[in-house]
């Protein structure tokens, strides 16, 4: 069976990943505290003994409004993918979750293609980490980066992510709040399982793949499938007049290396997570509900 190492098992993309996978191959998914990846030395003992088929290195330091940008951030990302990177001989392929971050963005334009990478460096130190992980990793044999731009699902941080705040604002009984409408590329986490696992299945010819549907949406749209999916009628709020920059990207390469592929409805989709925000309700203090817009 393939061997798999997931890291940031504790976090969003790499715990459904984790949960999804783990039928399907023999998954290692160890916490924090079983391997931390900015310690050099933990990293060695880990790999001591240890190899595997393929690494899905989803751990990252992220910035928020919540938080601002932690003064750690570009040097714990860093460290974390080159720590992994010099036991690139303990495993045969090694997948990086980038991010769409990585074209910059004081210069997003709508649909980016892979060819528009390295067009500007990002001024952020998030997208900077990911723009430098990626740089490097196109010179590398076996290193694929699997480019994100907007992903949702259960387990995200409902104070900050638009889609899981929106279900628990509704659900809570508040107003949906947009600062402002802008048109992004939302992925449902389960589809990124799905594709993550068809690139296990079938080794990439190309370097980096836009991971995304191609077809943006506009957050008031999305608060509208909400509104619909909750069988309520909640108040839908637009601080700011206009659309914002769109963030979303091409993902042409990707069609056409899978040869196609059918995302999940976002009504299905959005039905799908309100309905597991609804049944953990009682975990939500509706005082730390914020928006994301």
């Amino acid at each position: 069976m393939t061997t798999v190492l997931i890291t940031g098992a504790s976090g969003f993309i790499g715990r459904n990943l984790a949960e999804q996978l783990r039928c399907h191959y023999d998954v290692t998914a160890p916490n924090r505290a079983e391997l931390d990846l900015r310690d050099e030395d933990a990293v060695q003992q880990f790999f001591k003994s240890r190899r595997f088929d393929v690494v899905l290195h989803a751990a990252t330091v992220r910035s928020s409004r919540m938080i601002g940008e932690p003064a750690n951030l570009l040097a714990d990302n860093l460290r974390m993918f080159f720590n992994l990177l010099r036991y690139q001989n303990c495993f045969e392929r090694l997948f990086h979750f980038g991010s769409g971050a990585e074209f910059d963005r004081r210069h997003y334009r709508p649909r980016m293609s892979e060819d528009y990478f390295g067009a500007h460096t990002p001024a952020d130190g998030y997208g900077l980490s990911k723009y430098v992980c990626s740089k490097h990793g196109e010179a590398l044999e076996g290193v694929t980066n699997l480019r994100l731009f907007g992903v949702f699902g259960k387990y995200e941080d409902w104070r900050v992510r638009f889609i899981s705040n929106t279900c628990c604002r509704v659900i809570h009984g508040l107003p949906i709040v947009l600062r402002r409408d802008v048109r992004f590329d939302y992925l449902d986490v389960d589809d990124l399982a799905a594709i993550v696992r068809w690139f296990i299945d079938h080794p990439p010819s190309e370097r980096a793949y836009n991971t995304c549907t191609g077809s943006p949406v506009a957050l008031s749209t999305l608060a509208k499938v909400v509104a619909a999916v909750s069988g309520r009628n909640p108040e839908i709020v637009v601080r700011e007049s206009g659309l914002g920059t769109e963030y979303s990207g091409d993902n042409a390469r990707l069609m056409a290396a899978m040869g196609g592929f059918r995302f999940t409805e976002m009504a299905e989709s959005v039905g799908r997570l309100y309905a597991w925000h609804e049944a953990h309700k009682e975990e939500v203090d509706p005082a730390l509900l914020r928006f994301d817009g």
